[in-house]
């Protein structure tokens, strides 16, 4: 029991983390200066903060139970209520994805068409967009590897999605060493920079499948519609 209470609290600053990261999103998407989101301007952001509120609740209720949790039947519990958080989270995570690309597509279409108002504003909401892709895809890459974080300490994790550097040390040298969210948040950052993965190596089809598909968003975001962007200004 004491190991799971260890494990659990050692997460725990994750799934903070990782709701400051949706608020960062919200605050992003209220900041693109062309008119790129589906419906009004305000949707994409309400319906994130209609999930993210009583995600936090609930993250912050289970935390609550996991300090007093001492029976198992508490534990299963707990770790249904973190399996019921981490589905929400998970199309908390898929709505932000397609309202990003739905800008995308959108400043696409404006450089196409030529709507955008100049240079300066594409450059803008361009960086937004290259921004708010590194944080959608870190949540994905926390969220999915090794079946996610609510079953860390509760179940028999799944198999590792993701090769850190960490876990090619010995057991001694590595002691109880787990990714965190900032970890996750470091490989979407260099894939989305380098295209390819660094120091950290996808496992299974979906992590390749993942970064993959990363890779495609920032390589549009930053050829394309940044390059465009720049000869406008030139």
């Amino acid at each position: 029991m004491r190991e799971k209470h260890i494990v659990i609290h050692s997460q725990a600053l994750d799934f903070w983390l990782a709701r400051g990261a949706v608020l960062a999103i919200v605050c992003l998407q209220l900041l693109v200066i062309n008119d790129l989101s589906f419906g009004p301007r305000w949707l994409a952001p309400a319906l994130e903060l209609a999930l993210l509120v009583p995600l936090s609740v609930a993250t912050a209720w289970t935390q609550a139970q996991v300090r007093d949790a001492t029976a198992d039947h508490e534990w299963n519990a707990i770790a249904r209520y973190r399996v019921l958080i981490r589905r929400t989270a998970l199309l908390l995570t898929g709505i932000v994805s397609v309202m990003n690309c739905g800008a995308l597509v959108g400043l696409v279409q404006a450089l196409l068409h030529g709507h955008a108002s100049n240079g300066t504003t594409l450059l803008v909401d361009a960086l937004n967009i290259w921004v708010t892709n590194i944080i959608v895809f870190a949540l994905w890459f926390w969220s999915t590897d090794r079946g996610g974080p609510p079953t860390c300490g509760l179940v028999k994790r799944a198999q590792a999605d993701f090769l850190f550097p960490q876990m090619t040390f010995t057991q001694r040298e590595a002691g109880t060493w787990l990714p965190g969210f900032v970890d996750y948040l470091y490989l979407a950052f260099t894939n989305a920079t380098a295209f390819s993965p660094t120091d950290t190596l996808p496992l299974t089809r979906s992590a390749k499948l993942l970064m993959m598909v990363e890779s495609m968003i920032s390589l549009l975001t930053v050829a394309l519609v940044a390059a465009r962007a720049v000869n406008i200004l030139a």
